[in-house]
């Protein structure tokens, strides 16, 4: 070391930099290779860099949990709300109520008119009440109560029926026979009136349970915080089934009605030729009664 002046402090001597071995060192030298890192590396899947990361944004709720396994009706009704339940009960129940009017109906209809068309070419090929009375015996309907009340009035008759006031006479067995008529008539329409009635409330009933199912499935949403068809689905489906099954219980019963109707007018206008062929033959016999009397007496004279 060199030092200074006399007397002064000695200064060290700084020793020279170690060079860079490993920038100096050959390329191919191994020895002064850089050791190699003992942090282990992450293990990258094949193809992993290629997807894209996929964003969650919460948990995704499951359509298998929400939606039913079978849109059946069955199982559509058994999920359903106890009001919409009621609703396609009572539905169920209208549609059983028509069918078994049409069938106990079609049947009544069918017998009285089969009756009537029977009898009605002997009443009209008789030549009097006892002898179309007597043509008919054993048989019933309101063809053969015409004749029995026919009969009954006119042995029932005053005498001035044999003077030739009978005008009265006409009259009474004409009432007789208007209310057998009617009577019958409204036998036939017993039953009939409900048809009307279903086929007029069933749709509004099925409208109702569709109102009801559709706020159900707005609550399901507001609940359930999602607009996914898997939670809507199911509730529209039991709306729409009130729907369905109100038509099908309204549509039946207001085509069996119109048919009714059409078959008993057709009834009663045969009923009514049976009643005018009543009274002709009532007032036959009442010119025969009238005639006899003045036979005898000019056969006297």
């Amino acid at each position: 070391m060199a030092q200074e002046g006399a007397g002064g402090p000695e200064r060290p001597e700084l020793a020279p930099a170690p060079a860079d071995t490993a920038a100096g060192a050959p390329a191919g030298d191994p020895t002064l290779a850089p050791p190699p890192s003992t942090i282990p590396a992450a293990h990258v899947p094949e193809g992993a860099l290629s997807e894209p990361v996929a964003r969650t944004q919460g948990p995704v709720p499951s359509t298998a949990l929400s939606m039913p396994q079978d849109l059946s009706p069955w199982e559509m009704f058994m999920a359903a709300d106890r009001v919409v339940q009621a609703v396609l009960i009572g539905l169920a129940l209208a549609s059983l109520v028509t069918w078994t009017i049409w069938l106990a109906k079609s049947l009544e209809i069918l017998a009285a008119s089969t009756r009537l068309m029977r009898a009605l070419p002997t009443l009209l090929a008789a030549g009097s009440l006892e002898q179309a009375d007597s043509a008919l015996t054993g048989r019933r309907g309101p063809l053969v109560a015409m004749l029995r009340a026919a009969r009954h009035e006119a042995a029932s008759a005053p005498a001035e029926v044999y003077r030739g006031e009978g005008g009265g006479f006409l009259a009474r067995v004409s009432s007789h026979l208007a209310r057998i008529e009617a009577q019958a008539v409204r036998r036939l329409n017993l039953g009939v009136g409900m048809l009307a009635t279903i086929g007029a409330t069933a749709p509004f009933v099925g409208l109702f349970g569709t109102v009801w199912g559709i706020m159900n499935s707005f609550i399901g949403i507001s609940e359930a915080q999602t607009t996914n068809l898997a939670v809507v689905a199911p509730g529209i489906a039991e709306a729409l089934l009130a729907t369905a099954l109100g038509l099908v219980a309204a549509i039946p019963a207001v085509v069996i009605y119109n048919a009714f109707a059409r078959w008993i007018a057709g009834y009663r206008a045969r009923l009514a030729d049976a009643a005018a062929a009543v009274e002709r033959l009532a007032s036959r016999d009442l010119d025969h009664r009238r005639l006899v009397p003045a036979v005898i007496a000019r056969a006297a004279e």
